[in-house]
């Protein structure tokens, strides 16, 4: 082999562990605690590749077995963030993901490992994509203080769900079984079903008002499910949470206790119960009861 074959070997031999070198050394801190891409390496290989793939692009072994295809980490689109669609989530969210995992799919809660564990892998994670090397994560969106709990706002928050014509993936009771519900597809063109407010306890992305009013605002990339930031302002959005949660006719709120109150809202609740939802995911209709997230 000639002197000058033998040299471009070796420089791409370098530039191949320097890059390594680079992805591995990747820190992430998280609260108090900073992940570090080495330790969070081991963990992956212990805990995520069979569903997530070695090389972190979501064609695991378990992959074809799955009701959902796992999380691809090299195209970094995540359903699940406090940014703005189309940003990358913070360290917190991946973190926060990692903690809570995916209701209605096969990504389970990772709160039995430590603080520390699930820093690191997220900071493994991030490794997978060049969107953490050129792009930075979005900035949070601003949550304001949630409004009060009333008739007006539950009234509204309906309206609301008509003007947007959340009926049509949701459905008119929240079910998930609007007319568009059976054509919807996901970023992998895999059918993915509206969310059954009838029959789930938790969302996809948290559990509070709080975490509701963020996917109003963020989106759920990935899926059809779009940012309505530009077109609801903040007290719209919180009037639209309230009116939610009076779909969740088995789970008991204030929201759904003052609607039961009046005789719309005791027989729209009546008239929901006579019959069950749809299933909220491919091949399941679950509802995964988790550990309390720590945050």
């Amino acid at each position: 082999m000639s002197s000058y074959k033998t040299t471009k070997l070796v420089l791409i031999a370098v530039a191949i562990l320097a890059a390594g070198v680079s992805s591995a050394t990747q820190e992430s801190p998280v609260g108090k605690w900073t992940g570090h891409a080495n330790a969070g390496k081991q963990l992956y290989f212990r805990y995520c590749w069979g569903c997530h793939g070695s090389h972190g692009d979501g064609n695991g072994e378990n992959g074809p077995y799955l009701n959902l295809l796992p999380r691809n980490f090299v195209a970094a689109t995540f359903k699940c963030r406090s940014t703005p669609t189309g940003t990358l989530p913070t360290d917190q969210d991946l973190f926060d993901a990692i903690t809570r995992g995916l209701v209605n799919s096969n990504m389970p809660s990772w709160a039995q490992l430590t603080d520390q564990q699930r820093v690191d892998l997220v900071a493994f994670v991030k490794t997978f994509s060049p969107r953490w090397q050129s792009e930075q994560a979005g900035t949070p969106i601003a949550v304001p203080a949630e409004s009060a709990v009333n008739l007006d706002s539950l009234k509204q928050g309906k309206q609301l769900f008509t003007k947007l014509e959340c009926f049509k993936c949701h459905g008119e009771e929240g079910r998930g079984d609007g007319p568009s519900a059976a054509s919807l597809t996901d970023n992998n063109n895999q059918p993915i079903h509206p969310y059954d407010f009838e029959s789930g306890t938790r969302f996809k992305c948290g559990t509070t008002n709080a975490d509701l009013y963020k996917i109003f605002m963020t989106g759920l990339d990935g899926t059809p499910m779009p940012s309505f930031a530009d077109v609801v302002k903040p007290a719209e959005a919180w009037d639209l949470v309230h009116y939610l949660r009076t779909l969740q006719v088995n789970l008991k709120s204030p929201e759904l206790t003052l609607w039961k109150s009046t005789k719309e809202g005791a027989e729209m609740v009546k008239a929901t119960k006579a019959s069950r939802g749809t299933p909220t995911g491919p091949g399941t209709d679950e509802v995964q009861l988790l550990e309390p997230i720590r945050r």
